[in-house]
């Protein structure tokens, strides 16, 4: 299926252009169209590789290609352990541990039996690539739960399992080799054993020490601020390459030690390094997925037959429900959840790299069929991606563990304009949260049956108590315009710039207090402060919920509203979208207009729409 540009190839600094291109082109267009981006990266990459032979990463990167995959994925599982925080782990703390304890060694078993008699491999063959089995992908789950929304608990026990499991996974599998490499050479129990204890001592031991060195430097300021991403970057590197000299793959294991030990640093500087390696890991997930896909190889895919197809259901159907349903037996953990982890066991670049690897080893030690690993793995993560891609969000909807399906709104301050703006928000069913520290603020809300949160919505207690899933808004509405300022640039990376809003600042017109542009949420009710909202519902401004139609459009709402503040439009699929700065919002028939009225335009009847 090659064409012309097979023979030419591309220049390797055209090849490194094509791979980002394609890989966030398609995170962009997965997001565009509400699709699993994983999905989108593996089609691209295949269509760019074997389809069209527009690209072969061999041929146009060069030796580079697999050691670049090596430390992708070193830094993918680094940031992984970043986000492995001890406290967020409270609610999924008994279920994580049992997948690990319990469902690590029982999924390696499960899987060596479906390799044995579902793809019909040897034992020594199925024995490695059961251990590498293990793994449920990290690179995968991250964007499947970014798309799926789910409730918090289910989210953490897969991505801890996922980020926890992968380098046992790699180590299960070098276990199961250094077997192998002692039946099929001179080599001794004894020097096969010293070297794996060896390679995972050392491992731990730099995963610790670097983690703890990079905390304590962070901590007593003897890295400046400018430094701290390149040095944390250097010592990543350095830890995974003198790890992995030691013992091969036992890297992972290193730098994902590290990266816990720095999650649980309680550095002051932790949000602004772990947001710059959630950046850098999209564009290494992106890069890595399009690599692989890219080398896949058709010929080798042509050695599989029917059985590759059993395997595959056996992985998914039996050898993971079984493993996780076994784990988990006898805990408190709802049934629900259970069987949604169960069922939800998709792989990814590390099955791929990591089986790919030991499948050319077991080969030129004379196992002839682990030349079918490499295959099997690509087919595996190709069905479980496509197959999880498209069900974990509707298989979590029918069960109930996702968040809410209409995106609701945080409110941050409590006053008599967020009760009326929450009560207009409940009414035009948007799931809404009030929340504020001090606690006379919310008796209003209170009074009115509003979902309230009492504290510091940037404190451990709301991240452990409210499902920020739910919410696509925030609006940061305090009597303080710091505070706000505060909630609005925190928290603008986990909602989204574009959906953080702050009403504007007492003294925002004056230029010795103006903030710069990156400071803050974007501005709304036509620029309202706190004080001027709130002087409005004490002289009788109401809110109101007006539906549109094609008989009375947006133009005659505001002929016959001339004062009306817009403050939010909710499209006819239910999102919502508050009014403010130069974005255009577009409003058209079935579209709900969320306003403030004057008491004059108030009382006016109610035109036929609304």
């Amino acid at each position: 299926m090659a064409t012309a540009g097979d023979a030419a190839g591309l220049s390797p600094v055209m090849a490194v252009a094509l791979v980002g291109a394609l890989g966030v082109g398609s995170q962009w267009i997965a997001w565009r169209l509400r699709m699993p981006a994983i999905v989108l990266m593996l089609l691209a990459g295949v269509l760019a590789g074997p389809v069209f032979g527009i690209f072969d990463p061999e041929r146009d990167i060069g030796t580079f290609y697999k050691p670049m995959i090596a430390v992708a994925v070193a830094v993918i599982l680094f940031e992984g352990g970043l986000t492995l925080n001890f406290h967020s782990l409270r609610d999924a703390a008994e279920g994580v541990k049992r997948l690990v304890v319990i469902g690590a060694p029982l999924g390696w078993l499960l899987s060596t039996l479906a390799l044995r008699y579902g793809a019909g491999l040897s034992w020594e063959s199925s024995a490695v690539f059961g251990g590498i089995m293990i793994v449920t992908g990290p690179t995968v789950i991250a964007p499947l739960l970014r798309t799926a929304r789910l409730a918090r608990r289910p989210a953490a026990l897969l991505q801890w399992e996922a980020i926890v499991n992968d380098p046992i996974g790699a180590l299960a599998a070098v276990l199961a080799f250094e077997v192998v490499l002692v039946l099929r050479t001179a080599e001794t129990v004894g020097s096969a054993a010293w070297t794996l204890v060896l390679g995972i001592g050392v491992a731990t031991v730099l995963g610790i020490v670097g983690g703890y060195g990079i905390a304590q430097a962070f901590r007593r300021a003897w890295v400046p601020e400018y430094m701290k991403v390149p040095v944390l970057f250097t010592v990543l590197l350095a830890v995974f390459a003198v790890s992995d000299s030691v013992l091969h793959e036992s890297g992972l294991l290193a730098v994902t030690i590290m990266g816990i030990v720095i999650a649980n640093a309680n550095l002051a500087s932790f949000e602004e390094l772990r947001r710059f390696k959630e950046h850098a890991t999209i564009l290494l997930v992106s890069g890595v997925f399009i690599l692989l896909a890219a080398s896949l190889d058709f010929s080798a895919l042509g050695l599989l037959d029917w059985r590759a197809g059993v395997f595959v259901a056996v992985v998914v159907l039996v050898a993971r429900p079984v493993t996780v349903f076994l784990s988990l037996l006898s805990t408190s953990l709802p049934k629900t959840e259970i069987a949604l982890v169960a069922l939800t066991g998709p792989r990814g670049v590390v099955l791929v790299a990591v089986a790919g690897l030991f499948g050319e080893r077991l080969v030129e030690l004379g196992v002839d069929d682990a030349a079918l690993i490499g295959p099997l793995a690509f087919v595996l993560v190709a069905a479980t991606v496509v197959v999880h891609g498209f069900t974990l969000k509707p298989f979590a909807r029918a069960l109930g563990l996702t968040a809410a399906e209409t995106p609701g709104v945080l409110i941050v301050g409590g006053s008599r304009w967020s009760a009326g703006l929450a009560e207009a928000l409940k009414e035009a069913e948007v799931p809404v949260l009030v929340s504020d520290p001090n606690r006379g603020h919310l008796k209003r809300a209170r009074e009115a049956g509003l979902p309230t949160f009492f504290g510091d919505i940037l404190s451990e207690a709301a991240e452990h108590n409210i499902e920020l899933m739910q919410f696509k808004s925030i609006v940061a509405a305090t009597d303080n315009d710091a505070y706000n300022t505060l909630v609005a640039t925190d928290l603008g990376p986990e909602f989204g710039r574009e959906n953080v809003y702050q009403v504007a600042r007492e003294k925002g017109d004056y230029k010795r207090y103006q903030l710069p542009a990156t400071l803050g949420g974007r501005p709304f009710a036509d620029g309202a402060t706190y004080n001027a909202l709130n002087r409005m519902v004490w002289q009788g401004w109401t809110f109101r919920t007006t539906k549109l139609t094609e008989e009375y459009g947006y133009d005659d709402w505001r002929e016959k509203r001339p004062r009306a503040v817009l403050l939010a439009v909710i499209a006819p699929e239910g999102e919502i979208q508050f009014v403010g700065g130069d974005v255009e919002v577009p409003i058209g028939p079935g579209a709900r207009l969320i306003s403030m009225l004057p008491p004059e335009e108030a009382a006016r009847p109610r035109p036929a729409a609304g």
